[in-house]
């Protein structure tokens, strides 16, 4: 029982359940239309972005949130999205607490559900340097098979792609609204980001 608990207190949240084919094509309109909306309006003088960001994004869970990103062009509707959670139910999602669980990086429940999100950091990147991070958030979810609340959870997958950007990341081990709150205070609400030379 003691343990049980402790691992309660102690956990940071992804997700309960992960998102189906079926569920995630469903959003995607309703997620482009958001991200078309959240699209850059056309630059005034002095303002430089670039024409691919990455958005470091929280939202609501049946328990205390979940962290990923969103990815893409700012000109095209269509998103990518990426996160670390636990792969099936919610004895996978409890087991989780205590041991490493296979795990899943696309979309989740909610990923593309504007109505869920409660937090956002959008920065933008030129093309040479928005290819170096994709491919790098694709070998990130090719290479975490596992989840744990504790040592491989959405707030550290996240502050990994974060510092391979180059940017200033906090504790990992926050709820997830607060992580990206707080990414984006660290580095001023930088919008653009350009990768140090390879």
């Amino acid at each position: 029982m003691r343990l049980l608990a402790g691992c309660a207190v102690l956990s940071l949240v992804c997700t309960i359940q992960s998102a189906t084919a079926h569920e995630a094509r469903k959003r995607s309109a309703d997620a482009n239309a958001l991200a078309s909306r959240d699209a850059p309006a056309r630059s005034k003088p002095g303002q430089v972005k670039g024409p691919y960001y990455v958005d470091f994004r929280a939202r609501t869970a049946a328990s205390w949130g979940h962290a990923f990103v969103w990815y893409g062009k700012t000109s095209e509707r269509a998103v990518e999205v990426a996160g670390l959670t636990p792969a099936g139910d919610t004895l996978t999602y409890a087991l989780g607490h205590i041991i490493p669980v296979p795990s899943e990086t696309g979309a989740s429940y909610g990923d593309l559900d504007p109505e869920y999100l409660t937090a956002s950091y959008r920065v933008y990147l030129n093309e040479a340097d928005a290819k170096r991070v994709f491919a790098y958030i694709k070998k990130l979810q090719e290479t975490s098979p596992v989840w744990n609340a504790e040592t491989m959870n959405c707030t550290g997958f996240i502050g990994n792609i974060a510092e391979f950007m180059g940017l200033k990341v906090p504790m990992r081990w926050q709820r997830p609204e607060e992580y990206v709150n707080k990414l984006k205070e660290m580095n001023a609400g930088r919008q653009m980001v350009e990768l140090a030379p390879e």
